[in-house]
C-alpha cells in the first residue's frame, strides 16, 4: 500500500488496490420523490429484500485477478554489515496483488498502473482459476492505467462494458468488484458520495468518482459497477488511517480509462493519451475573483498560452477566463485537464470564455498532442561531465510524458539514461534536466555539444533541476 500525504494526510493507494463501448443508463432521484427514468428508491420493504445477484452475475465473470512478481537481491546478515563487512546477498520474490477488468473478448484487460509497475512476470488469473501469462500493451503512470493482453486463442471471454458517459450521479448504487486481500472475488456495495473529486494527490489526472463501496488492498484495477452492470469507474485508492477501507474510496472514470485502451489498442504512445491545448492556468481564488469583478469564485485563468500552440491559434490569450468546456462547468485545473485528456487527438472542444472586458463568448478549440515528439537523443561522449550520458532535447512532448511543465522546456534538455563514465561518476541521474552549462543555457542536444566542446579549461559549473530542486555545482576535470 503507498501512502500519499499531499493534500489528505491519510490516503493509502490500494498495494495492487469486445471494444469498450457506453451503452448504459445511470440511476437517481428527483426532488419531491419523483423517480428520474431508470432511478427509483425503495417503496416499501420487499423492495428493501431485492437482490443484487442478477448485476453481480453480468459483471463478475469480467473481473480477473492480476499478480506480478520481481526478483528484489537483499542483503541478509545486517549484523556483519554493521562492523563493515559485506553481508550474502540472496534473492526473494516480490509480489504485488491487484484486480482487473476484461474488457475485450479476445483478451484485454485494464487495470490500475501501480499493481503491475515493475513487474517482470505478470499473471492474470481468470473466474474460472485459469492462469495466463500477460504482456503490457500501454501503461501510463501518470493516469494509473495499464492496459494488459493475455492469448487465449480464438475463445471469447466475458467482457464489461465501459459506461463513459459521465452522468453518474451523487447518490446512485453501486458495486465494487474485485480481490481484496487475495481471498477471492468480493463483491461490496455502496453509493456514490461524490463526483469530480481532484486535488487529492493520488494521480497526475486528479478527477475521481468517490464511493463508500468498502475497498480493501487486493480491489486496485477491480470495477466499481453501476445497476446496469457496466463499469462506471476502475477502483484505485482509498482515504484510510489504517490501511484497510473507512468508507472512502476513488475510482478512475471509466472515460478515462477508455480513452487509455482506445489509445493502447491502436498503438498510440503515453503523450498521445493526452490531447493538449496549449495553455497554462489558475485555479481562481476569492481573490483573483474580486479583482475581476465576480461575485464568487468560479473558472481558471490563462497565465499562458504556449506560442502556435492550440489555444494560440484559437485565439485564447492569458488573462482569459475559462467558465466551462462542453457545457460542462470548470472551477480547478483538474477538471480542466480531465476533460481534455478523454478527447482524442484532433478533437474539437468548446470552451467558454469570459475577456477582460466581461463579455463571455464560446472559442473552439482543436486539442492536439504537444508538439515536438520524442525528442532528438543522443550520448554524450568526451572529457566533460556528461560524458556517458544520454541527454535529449526537452519538448513539450517529452515534457508532458515526463510528468513536467511543457511551457518550461523552452530551455535545457533531459538525461535519458546514465550509463558508465564521468556522468555517473558525478551523481547524475534520469530524469535530470540540464538548465545550463558555464552560464549558457542549451536549447538543444546541438546547442550542449557545442557548449560543452568550446570548453577546454577543465573548469565546469552545471544547473541542473531535480523534481522541484535546483543544483549548481561546480567541479574540475
Amino acid at each position: 500500500m503507498r501512502p500519499y500525504r499531499l493534500i489528505l494526510p491519510a490516503l493509502c493507494l490500494l498495494a495492487a488496490c469486445s471494444q469498450p463501448v457506453s451503452k448504459s443508463s445511470a440511476q437517481g432521484l428527483a426532488p419531491g420523490g419523483l423517480a428520474e427514468p431508470g432511478r427509483m428508491v425503495p417503496a416499501d420493504a420487499a423492495s428493501m429484500r431485492l437482490s443484487f445477484a442478477p448485476v453481480v452475475r453480468k459483471a463478475a465473470p469480467a473481473v480477473v485477478n492480476v499478480y506480478s512478481r520481481r526478483v528484489v537481491r537483499q542483503t541478509v546478515d545486517p549484523f556483519w554489515d554493521f562492523f563493515g563487512g559485506v553481508g550474502v546477498p540472496r534473492e526473494r520474490i516480490a509480489q504485488s496483488l491487484g484486480s482487473g477488468v476484461i474488457v475485450r473478448g479476445d483478451g484485454v484487460i485494464v487495470t490500475n498502473n501501480h499493481v503491475i509497475a515493475g513487474g517482470q512476470e505478470i499473471m492474470v488469473v481468470l473466474g474460472d482459476r485459469r492462469e495466463f501469462p500477460a504482456k503490457v500493451i500501454l501503461a501510463d503512470s501518470r493516469a494509473d492505467v495499464a492496459v494488459l493482453k493475455i492469448d487465449v486463442g480464438a475463445e471469447k471471454l466475458p467482457v464489461l462494458a465501459l459506461d463513459s458517459r459521465d452522468d453518474a450521479q451523487v447518490g446512485d448504487l453501486v458495486l465494487a468488484i474485485g480481490d481484496p486481500f487475495g481471498v477471492g472475488q468480493t463483491v461490496t456495495n455502496g453509493i456514490v458520495s461524490a463526483l469530480a473529486r481532484s486535488g487529492v494527490g493520488i494521480t497526475d489526472v486528479s478527477y475521481f468518482i468517490q464511493t463508500d463501496a468498502a475497498i480493501n488492498p487486493g480491489n486496485s484495477g477491480g470495477a466499481l459497477v453501476d445497476m446496469n452492470g457496466d463499469m462506471i469507474g476502475m477502483n484505485t485508492a482509498i482515504l484510510s488511517q489504517s490501511g484497510t477501507s473507512s468508507g472512502v474510496g476513488f475510482a478512475i472514470p471509466a472515460a478515462l480509462v477508455k480513452r487509455v485502451v482506445e489509445t493502447a489498442l491502436s498503438g498510440g504512445s503515453v503523450s498521445s493519451v493526452r490531447p493538449w491545448l496549449g495553455i497554462k492556468t489558475q485555479e481562481v481564488s476569492a481573490d483573483i475573483a474580486r479583482s475581476l469583478g465576480l461575485d464568487r469564485p468560479q473558472g481558471v485563468l490563462i497565465t499562458d498560452v504556449y506560442p502556435d500552440g492550440p489555444g494560440a491559434r484559437a485565439g485564447l490569450k492569458q488573462g482569459d477566463l475559462i467558465l466551462s468546456i462542453d457545457g460542462q462547468p470548470v472551477n480547478d485545473e483538474s477538471t480542466l485537464n480531465y476533460r481534455v485528456v478523454t478527447r482524442g487527438p484532433g478533437d474539437e472542444v468548446s470552451l467558454a470564455v469570459r475577456r477582460g472586458n466581461g463579455a463571455t463568448q464560446t472559442v473552439r478549440v482543436r486539442a492536439a498532442p504537444p508538439p515536438g515528439g520524442a525528442g532528438e537523443a543522443r550520448t554524450i561522449t568526451g572529457r566533460n561531465p556528461l560524458g556517458g550520458a544520454t541527454v535529449s532535447s526537452l519538448t513539450p512532448a517529452v515534457a508532458e510524458e515526463m510528468g513536467l511543465d511543457p511551457f518550461a522546456a523552452r530551455e535545457g534538455v533531459l538525461v535519458t539514461k546514465v550509463g558508465s563514465g564521468v556522468a555517473a561518476g558525478i551523481g547524475l541521474q534520469e530524469g535530470d534536466i540540464i538548465r545550463s552549462v558555464n552560464g549558457v543555457t542549451p536549447h538543444s542536444v546541438r546547442e550542449l555539444e557545442a557548449t560543452l566542446a568550446a570548453n577546454t579549461g577543465g573548469a565546469w559549473r552545471l544547473v541542473i533541476q531535480r523534481g522541484g530542486q535546483t543544483i549548481t555545482a561546480q567541479l574540475r576535470l
